[in-house]
């Protein structure tokens, strides 16, 4: 492993990290969004992470985003027939965003965020110790 590979790894992490917390903001941020561009109700979204490809002398080589997918869960259908989105039954037809749920997925975003920037600083700490050594 070299030297700057510890802070390629870790800001892979954060990079991903960061990406998983801008999708769950969107998430909350269209928890109740009836009706989108498209004229359908907002979808919740994923990130899909994968380990980076290594080479072929490196083990350890972070992680990547494969993509960002819609879930595809039931949307959430709720009886108000005063809702301008209303179908003729007076039901809304919903997001299928729980709060609670991505509120959860927040929280382990921001927390593995904060792991790698907790890696990256220990690095950083051991390389400067290392050259402190050999001068």
């Amino acid at each position: 492993m070299g030297m700057f590979d510890a802070f390629a790894i870790s800001g892979s992490g954060m990079t991903a990290e960061r990406l998983r917390m801008d999708v769950i903001a969107s998430n909350l941020a269209n928890a109740d969004s009836t009706r989108g561009a498209d004229g359908q109700p907002y979808r919740r979204r994923m990130v899909v992470l994968q380990a980076g490809s290594p080479s072929f002398d490196q083990v350890l080589s972070g992680v990547k985003v494969a993509g960002v997918v819609d879930d595809q869960s039931p949307l959430r259908r709720v009886y108000d027939p005063s809702h301008p989105d209303a179908d003729a039954q007076g039901y809304v037809t919903l997001p299928n965003v729980n709060p609670v749920t991505e509120m959860v997925d927040l929280i382990t975003a921001s927390r593995g965020y904060e792991a790698n920037v907790t890696a990256m600083n220990a690095a950083k700490q051991m390389f400067s110790k290392t050259f402190d050594i050999l001068r």
